[in-house]
């Protein structure tokens, strides 16, 4: 699942994708109304990648959470995010049962729901299934992680070496 280019902003609803570096911050554009705007560098902004759930043992990232949605409906969408507190709190620890129930708040439960849906209704969930089908059958969802560290450490290697030389 690619959540690097996908940001929330504080305050403003909805999600965003990243579309280029300005001289103070960044541009951002709405994956909902498809509008533009800047994000400033005052501005708490978050890639979706680096959020993770409370769990009573660790944190859980929110791709593993998307998963599990997905999994549990077959693909389909999850409970909408305007439904009543008791059935999004029930629904969420059949997800994740050893959530933190005193750091994650009902508000954080909403959030994560509206987000899947978004994300879903836009066909921007990759999910590893669907790396499962693409390559190697007997590939499993870890391998499909790590391939996406793989992609990135050569990356970053890369461009110093480059530097060096030049």
């Amino acid at each position: 699942m690619n959540l690097k280019d996908i940001l929330a902003i504080a305050g403003h609803p909805g999600l965003f994708k990243f579309v280029s570096q300005a001289k103070n911050g960044i541009v951002v554009e709405s994956l909902i109304d498809k509008k533009r705007m800047p994000a400033y560098a005052s501005a708490k902004v978050s890639a979706l990648e680096d959020i993770a759930i409370f769990t009573e043992t660790a944190e859980a990232p929110l791709g593993d959470i998307f998963s599990k949605i997905y999994e549990k409906e077959s693909g389909g969408l999850a409970p909408d995010a305007k439904s009543s507190p008791e059935i999004l709190l029930a629904y969420f620890t059949a997800i994740l049962p050893d959530f933190d129930r005193k750091r994650v708040y009902a508000s954080d439960i909403k959030k994560v729901f509206s987000w899947y849906n978004i994300l879903h209704g836009l066909n921007l969930l990759n999910l590893p299934e669907e790396v499962k089908t693409d390559g190697d059958a007997s590939s499993s969802a870890n391998e499909g992680h790590q391939t996406i560290g793989e992609d990135t450490k050569p990356k970053t290697a890369k461009k110093p070496a480059a530097k060096a030389k030049k």
